[in-house]
Protein backbone atom coordinates (compact mmCIF):
# COMPACT_ATOMS: atom_id res chain seq x y z
CA UNK A 1 0.00 0.00 0.00
CA UNK A 2 1.58 3.11 -0.89
CA UNK A 3 1.91 5.66 2.31
CA UNK A 4 -0.31 8.85 2.06
CA UNK A 5 1.98 12.33 2.31
CA UNK A 6 -0.08 15.33 3.61
CA UNK A 7 0.60 18.62 3.19
CA UNK A 8 -1.24 21.80 4.67
CA UNK A 9 -2.33 25.24 5.40
CA UNK A 10 -1.95 26.55 9.02
CA UNK A 11 -4.27 29.59 9.89
CA UNK A 12 -7.56 31.06 10.86
CA UNK A 13 -10.62 31.46 8.68
CA UNK A 14 -8.92 30.30 5.56
CA UNK A 15 -11.80 28.69 3.70
CA UNK A 16 -11.16 31.19 0.99
CA UNK A 17 -7.39 30.17 0.72
CA UNK A 18 -5.26 29.97 -2.61
CA UNK A 19 -2.94 27.55 -0.86
CA UNK A 20 -5.40 24.17 -0.81
CA UNK A 21 -6.89 24.33 -4.51
CA UNK A 22 -3.07 25.26 -5.98
CA UNK A 23 -1.46 22.06 -4.40
CA UNK A 24 -4.31 20.13 -5.06
CA UNK A 25 -3.99 20.70 -8.55
CA UNK A 26 -0.45 20.68 -8.58
CA UNK A 27 -0.52 17.11 -7.10
CA UNK A 28 -3.37 16.07 -9.70
CA UNK A 29 -0.64 17.68 -12.66
CA UNK A 30 2.35 15.48 -11.13
CA UNK A 31 0.33 12.30 -11.13
CA UNK A 32 1.09 12.50 -7.09
CA UNK A 33 -2.39 10.31 -6.04
CA UNK A 34 -1.06 9.85 -2.64
CA UNK A 35 -0.61 12.92 -1.91
CA UNK A 36 -3.21 15.49 0.16
CA UNK A 37 -3.58 19.83 1.35
CA UNK A 38 -5.53 20.30 4.28
CA UNK A 39 -6.97 22.99 5.73
CA UNK A 40 -5.66 23.37 9.38
CA UNK A 41 -8.17 26.03 10.33
CA UNK A 42 -7.48 26.48 14.46
CA UNK A 43 -9.50 29.41 16.36
CA UNK A 44 -5.77 30.15 18.41
CA UNK A 45 -2.09 28.64 18.29
CA UNK A 46 -2.81 26.82 21.00
CA UNK A 47 -4.33 24.52 18.85
CA UNK A 48 -1.65 23.72 16.72
CA UNK A 49 -0.36 20.45 19.00
CA UNK A 50 -3.09 19.28 18.40
CA UNK A 51 -3.09 19.19 14.75
CA UNK A 52 0.43 17.76 14.86
CA UNK A 53 -0.13 14.71 16.81
CA UNK A 54 -3.35 14.00 14.43
CA UNK A 55 -1.14 13.81 11.11
CA UNK A 56 2.57 13.87 11.97
CA UNK A 57 3.15 10.48 10.94
CA UNK A 58 2.37 11.74 7.24
CA UNK A 59 2.41 14.97 7.37
CA UNK A 60 5.91 16.14 5.65
CA UNK A 61 5.10 20.59 4.60
CA UNK A 62 2.77 23.12 6.39
CA UNK A 63 2.04 26.68 5.29
CA UNK A 64 1.70 28.94 7.53
CA UNK A 65 -0.39 32.18 7.30
CA UNK A 66 -2.41 35.03 9.21
CA UNK A 67 -2.95 35.06 12.07
CA UNK A 68 0.53 33.05 13.06
CA UNK A 69 3.25 33.76 11.24
CA UNK A 70 5.16 34.95 14.58
CA UNK A 71 3.01 32.89 17.09
CA UNK A 72 4.27 29.70 14.81
CA UNK A 73 8.05 29.93 16.36
CA UNK A 74 7.52 28.57 19.73
CA UNK A 75 6.22 25.69 17.98
CA UNK A 76 9.57 25.36 16.20
CA UNK A 77 12.82 23.12 16.48
CA UNK A 78 14.97 24.76 13.85
CA UNK A 79 14.38 28.23 12.22
CA UNK A 80 16.44 29.60 9.03
CA UNK A 81 18.48 32.20 9.34
CA UNK A 82 16.66 34.66 7.21
CA UNK A 83 13.13 33.59 9.03
CA UNK A 84 14.92 34.48 11.70
CA UNK A 85 15.77 37.81 11.13
CA UNK A 86 12.41 38.45 9.83
CA UNK A 87 10.46 37.25 12.62
CA UNK A 88 7.88 35.46 10.48
CA UNK A 89 7.72 31.86 9.19
CA UNK A 90 5.31 31.50 6.63
CA UNK A 91 6.83 27.29 5.62
CA UNK A 92 7.76 24.50 8.12
CA UNK A 93 9.25 21.61 7.12
CA UNK A 94 8.92 18.35 8.86
CA UNK A 95 12.37 16.60 9.10
CA UNK A 96 13.09 12.91 9.38
CA UNK A 97 12.93 12.94 12.99
CA UNK A 98 9.57 14.63 13.35
CA UNK A 99 11.10 17.94 13.81
CA UNK A 100 9.90 21.38 13.08
CA UNK A 101 12.25 23.44 10.66
CA UNK A 102 10.77 27.15 9.86
CA UNK A 103 11.02 29.18 6.37
CA UNK A 104 9.96 32.53 5.08
CA UNK A 105 9.58 31.64 1.33
CA UNK A 106 7.11 35.18 1.76
CA UNK A 107 10.57 36.65 0.88
CA UNK A 108 11.11 34.36 -2.56
CA UNK A 109 8.09 35.55 -3.70
CA UNK A 110 7.67 38.83 -2.96
CA UNK A 111 10.82 40.27 -4.16
CA UNK A 112 10.38 38.22 -7.38
CA UNK A 113 7.25 39.58 -7.95
CA UNK A 114 8.09 42.96 -7.39
CA UNK A 115 11.89 43.27 -8.96
CA UNK A 116 10.30 43.44 -12.64
CA UNK A 117 8.04 46.39 -11.71
CA UNK A 118 10.59 48.70 -10.22
CA UNK A 119 11.42 51.97 -11.44
CA UNK A 120 14.64 54.02 -10.71
CA UNK A 121 12.88 56.36 -8.40
CA UNK A 122 11.51 53.91 -6.08
CA UNK A 123 13.80 54.68 -3.87
CA UNK A 124 11.12 55.40 -0.47
CA UNK A 125 8.20 52.89 -0.04
CA UNK A 126 5.07 52.96 2.61
CA UNK A 127 4.61 49.42 4.16
CA UNK A 128 0.78 49.19 5.08
CA UNK A 129 0.49 47.33 8.19
CA UNK A 130 2.94 45.61 10.95
CA UNK A 131 2.20 42.07 10.87
CA UNK A 132 4.33 38.79 10.09
CA UNK A 133 4.08 39.62 5.99
CA UNK A 134 5.06 43.54 6.84
CA UNK A 135 8.27 42.41 8.15
CA UNK A 136 8.73 40.15 4.61
CA UNK A 137 8.67 42.74 2.94
CA UNK A 138 10.76 44.79 4.31
CA UNK A 139 13.55 42.16 4.57
CA UNK A 140 13.33 41.87 0.75
CA UNK A 141 13.28 46.72 0.86
CA UNK A 142 16.08 46.32 2.76
CA UNK A 143 17.78 44.06 0.45
CA UNK A 144 16.90 46.15 -2.70
CA UNK A 145 18.53 49.12 -0.76
CA UNK A 146 15.05 51.08 -0.71
CA UNK A 147 13.95 52.81 2.30
CA UNK A 148 10.54 52.93 4.15
CA UNK A 149 8.20 53.50 6.95
CA UNK A 150 5.67 51.38 8.74
CA UNK A 151 2.12 52.98 8.82
CA UNK A 152 -0.37 51.34 11.48
CA UNK A 153 -2.92 52.97 13.44
CA UNK A 154 -1.06 52.44 16.15
CA UNK A 155 1.97 53.23 16.08
CA UNK A 156 4.93 51.83 18.50
CA UNK A 157 8.09 53.19 17.22
CA UNK A 158 10.35 55.86 15.28
CA UNK A 159 9.78 53.61 12.23
CA UNK A 160 6.23 53.55 11.88
CA UNK A 161 3.87 56.45 11.47
CA UNK A 162 0.00 56.96 11.63
CA UNK A 163 -1.95 56.84 8.79
CA UNK A 164 -3.11 60.44 9.37
CA UNK A 165 0.42 61.55 9.05
CA UNK A 166 0.84 60.26 5.53
CA UNK A 167 0.98 64.32 3.70
CA UNK A 168 1.31 65.37 0.15
CA UNK A 169 4.95 65.40 0.59
CA UNK A 170 5.35 62.22 2.20
CA UNK A 171 3.07 60.55 -1.03
CA UNK A 172 5.51 62.40 -3.24
CA UNK A 173 8.44 60.76 -1.68
CA UNK A 174 7.25 57.15 -1.21
CA UNK A 175 6.25 55.66 -4.96
CA UNK A 176 5.92 52.70 -3.65
CA UNK A 177 3.22 51.68 -1.18
CA UNK A 178 2.48 48.03 -0.06
CA UNK A 179 -0.44 47.00 1.71
CA UNK A 180 0.01 44.56 3.80
CA UNK A 181 -2.74 44.86 5.89
CA UNK A 182 -6.04 42.32 5.16
CA UNK A 183 -8.17 45.34 4.79
CA UNK A 184 -10.09 44.58 1.20
CA UNK A 185 -9.84 40.75 1.83
CA UNK A 186 -13.03 38.76 0.85
CA UNK A 187 -15.81 39.00 2.14
CA UNK A 188 -14.89 42.64 2.92
CA UNK A 189 -14.04 43.84 0.02
CA UNK A 190 -14.97 47.48 0.35
CA UNK A 191 -12.66 47.94 2.95
CA UNK A 192 -9.42 49.63 2.45
CA UNK A 193 -6.29 51.26 4.24
CA UNK A 194 -7.08 55.17 5.21
CA UNK A 195 -5.24 57.19 2.82
CA UNK A 196 -5.07 60.73 0.34
CA UNK A 197 -5.76 58.22 -2.54
CA UNK A 198 -6.35 62.10 -4.50
CA UNK A 199 -2.28 62.21 -4.20
CA UNK A 200 -1.53 59.45 -6.08
CA UNK A 201 0.01 59.53 -10.19
CA UNK A 202 1.25 57.51 -12.47
CA UNK A 203 4.87 57.27 -11.30
CA UNK A 204 3.00 55.30 -7.89
CA UNK A 205 3.35 51.44 -7.76
CA UNK A 206 0.70 50.12 -5.42
CA UNK A 207 1.24 46.58 -4.38
CA UNK A 208 -1.59 44.86 -2.52
CA UNK A 209 -0.31 41.40 -0.92
CA UNK A 210 -4.16 40.33 -1.23
CA UNK A 211 -5.05 37.98 -4.08
CA UNK A 212 -9.05 37.69 -3.51
CA UNK A 213 -10.35 39.69 -5.03
CA UNK A 214 -8.38 40.38 -7.73
CA UNK A 215 -8.59 43.88 -7.85
CA UNK A 216 -8.86 45.07 -4.10
CA UNK A 217 -10.54 48.46 -3.09
CA UNK A 218 -7.11 49.67 -2.31
CA UNK A 219 -5.92 48.91 -5.91
CA UNK A 220 -8.67 50.51 -7.77
CA UNK A 221 -8.54 53.50 -6.00
CA UNK A 222 -5.26 54.20 -6.88
CA UNK A 223 -5.98 52.91 -10.53
CA UNK A 224 -8.37 55.28 -10.42
CA UNK A 225 -6.01 58.51 -10.05
CA UNK A 226 -3.00 56.39 -12.67
CA UNK A 227 -1.10 54.10 -10.35
CA UNK A 228 0.47 50.90 -11.53
CA UNK A 229 -0.92 48.10 -9.56
CA UNK A 230 -0.50 44.50 -8.72
CA UNK A 231 -1.81 42.42 -6.41
CA UNK A 232 -0.62 39.35 -4.18
CA UNK A 233 -1.26 36.42 -6.65
CA UNK A 234 2.47 35.96 -8.35
CA UNK A 235 3.57 36.51 -5.08
CA UNK A 236 1.77 33.19 -3.43
CA UNK A 237 2.59 31.47 -6.58
CA UNK A 238 6.69 31.74 -6.15
CA UNK A 239 6.32 31.49 -2.76
CA UNK A 240 4.53 28.24 -3.19
CA UNK A 241 7.01 26.86 -5.67
CA UNK A 242 9.39 27.85 -3.49
CA UNK A 243 7.88 25.92 -0.30
CA UNK A 244 7.74 22.96 -2.57
CA UNK A 245 11.43 22.84 -3.21
CA UNK A 246 11.96 23.20 0.36
CA UNK A 247 10.13 20.45 1.08
CA UNK A 248 11.31 17.91 -1.33
CA UNK A 249 15.14 19.07 -0.80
Amino acid sequence: MIEEVKFGLLGKNISYSFSKNYFTEKFIKLNLRNHSYLNFDIPTIDDFPVILNDHIQNLKGINVTIPYKQEIFRYLDEVDVDAKKIGAVNTIKILDDFKLKGFNTDVYGFENSLKPLLKNDMQNALILGTGGASKAVAFVLNKLQISYNFVSRDPQNQQTIAYKDIDNNLINTCKLIINCTPLGTFPKVENLPDLPYHLLSQEHLLYDLIYNPAITSFLQKGKNFGAMIKNGEDMLKLQAERSWEIWNT
